[in-house]
């Protein structure tokens, strides 16, 4: 069996290394100009975040933010998918909503804050109702325009076949619109994991957001940057596994 890497694969790798390699050297030469009390360097993060996830109440903090963020993108991606594929089969609503749904979204969602906390109350609702709302647009956008892509004969043949709109949806338009499906799903996942953290920082007793606040508001730099390190190693994880999925899906679209 052959074990050579294809030059493309190298290349990326190479790619990784290199941007990985930038990073630390900026963050470093930063946190020497700068100062430890301002940006904590690369190896003090690492060593701040190991005693932030050894003491006792970070499994609690850390379940508490994973809870929510499941909730609250399982929410957003079945209410945007849906959403996005009533919109996208009917062109006309779609071409009326659709601005509505860009108006929505560049509204700052702090400012929804206080609507939230009225109705929601302190706690997990409002955290996963924060949460959702950062997800769930950019999903259905991202549906929306997978389905206009679909080919017309696709509906044709369904309604030929007489085809339920839930076998439709099912059977048709979800297979053929998977891959901007995913695409969404990766914007959604990131935007959605913000809305959490903020609501966890205003609307929680619990959770990362939480721990993060409390370090903002003593000014405790190194816990700061711990919890963005493990955060951003966390959406940076999860996003490779979504584009992977979605190369992945698309090469077998293109095989087909």
């Amino acid at each position: 069996m052959s074990t050579r890497v294809r030059p493309g694969t190298r290349q990326r790798t190479l790619d990784a290394v290199l941007l990985l390699a930038g990073i630390l050297l900026g963050w470093t030469s930063l946190g020497a100009w700068w100062g430890a009390d301002i940006l904590p360097s690369p190896w003090a993060t690492v060593q701040t975040l190991a005693e932030i996830m050894a003491a006792p109440d970070f499994a609690r903090n850390a379940w508490e933010t994973l809870r929510a963020f499941l909730l609250a993108l399982a929410i957003a991606f079945v209410v945007g998918v849906t959403l996005g594929m009533l919109l996208g089969a009917h062109r006309l609503a779609g071409d009326v909503f659709e601005p509505v749904l860009m108006a929505l979204y560049s509204i700052p969602k702090i400012s929804l804050y206080p609507v939230i906390l009225l109705a929601f109350g302190l706690g997990l609702p409002a955290k996963v109702a924060f949460g959702v709302i950062h997800g769930v647009v950019p999903i259905a956008i991202f549906t929306i325009g997978a389905v206009r892509n679909i080919p017309r004969t696709y509906f044709r043949t369904a309604g030929m076949l007489r085809m339920s709109p839930w076998r439709l949806g099912w059977r048709v338009l979800m297979p053929a619109a998977l891959p901007e499906i995913v695409a969404g799903l990766r914007i959604g996942f990131s935007l959605t994991l913000l809305g959490t953290l903020i609501g966890e920082m205003f609307a929680s007793q619990y959770g990362l957001g939480q721990m993060l606040m409390h370090a903002i508001d003593r000014n405790q730099a190194d816990d700061i940057m711990a919890l963005s390190l493990l955060l951003f190693a966390f959406a940076v994880a999860a996003s490779l596994v979504l584009l992977t999925l979605d190369q992945r899906l698309r090469r077998g679209l293109r095989h087909a």
